[in-house]
């Protein structure tokens, strides 16, 4: 589909490369990054002068202290935060940059499409563990830590997406990732539903994934495939094949494809146990079950 080229006047382009240029160097620098998150976002929701009130020893009501405060993200806990089995060196850092990202977000320069998609191909630089160029993405895009996330070149990620890497997720070349889709890398157990299995959940190169679909944990979408707006991804994808429903299953090969795509015929295997990840808990971690649920069945 042929796009227009749209380009910002030259003064707007000029602050907004200066901008994105002094956060990016403060951000690969020796400078603490929860400083630097809390610098961008004050001054992003327009709330320096209050800030420098505080700072000084003014009067501010309770509320307003909060909201300062959380521009901080050592101030702030996320729900990945209280996951047992997360790596907490890693965590310390992509908990400031998915902050940083999400509050961005909440801000109404988060419309303004040139500076916004740049903005958060900046931060994806600095937040996952590999991210290509041309990277566009969208608003409100949600993961669970970002540092388990590998993404190629050209991806395309919409609005309202998740992006789960409580396992390990890559995502290949030109993807291209719809409005409010899931991808999980993590699944509960039916009975202890306080069981977490994690897996490496692949998305190869030139897939689409499109509106409301959801690839499960450990599944793998081949090669320059669909998955039909509401699939549910349970098993495989063969590259090549439109898949669609609840369990999603291959009812297309693209045409122009079929020579070197597998007939549709068994076509959709489940491979999750392969991409298993195995984790260890922490020596001396306190355990407790939020749920105080009776896990033994009645005919066991």
């Amino acid at each position: 589909m042929t796009k227009r080229h749209v380009s910002l006047p030259p003064l707007a382009e000029d602050g907004l490369r200066a901008f994105l240029d002094e956060v990016d160097e403060r951000l690969s620098g020796e400078e603490d990054t929860c400083d630097v998150v809390e610098d961008v976002l004050i001054d992003l929701h327009g709330d320096r002068d209050a800030y420098e009130r505080w700072q000084s020893g003014e009067d501010i009501s309770p509320a307003e202290r909060v909201r300062l405060q959380g521009y901080d993200p050592c101030n702030t806990t996320l729900e990945s935060e209280y996951y047992a089995e997360k790596d907490e060196e890693k965590f310390k850092h992509s908990k400031h940059l998915q902050w940083l990202w999400r509050q961005f977000d909440a801000t109404p320069m988060a419309d303004n499409v040139e500076f916004a998609l740049r903005f958060r191909q900046m931060l994806a630089d600095h937040l996952f563990e590999s991210c290509g160029d041309g990277c566009r993405f969208f608003k409100g895009i949600t993961f669970t830590y970002g540092h388990n996330i590998e993404i190629g070149d050209n991806v395309v990620v919409h609005d309202d997406v998740h992006l789960d890497d409580r396992g390990k997720l890559t995502i290949g070349d030109r993807v291209s990732i719809s409005d409010d889709t899931h991808i999980y890398s993590h699944d509960h157990d039916a009975v202890d539903q306080t069981h977490i299995d994690n897996f490496h959940t692949i998305v190869e190169d030139d897939v689409r994934l499109t509106y409301d679909s959801m690839v499960r944990a450990g599944v793998r979408v081949g090669e320059n495939a669909i998955l039909a707006a509401k699939s549910i991804a349970g098993k495989d994808i063969p590259a090549h094949h439109i898949a669609a429903g609840t369990p999603a299953k291959s009812i297309a090969v693209k045409d122009g494809w079929e020579s070197v795509a597998d007939p549709l015929e068994d076509a959709n295997e489940d491979r999750r146990a392969e991409r298993g990840i195995e984790y260890e808990l922490p020596e001396g971690m306190d355990d407790f079950d939020e749920f105080k649920r009776d896990l033994h069945p009645p005919d066991r």
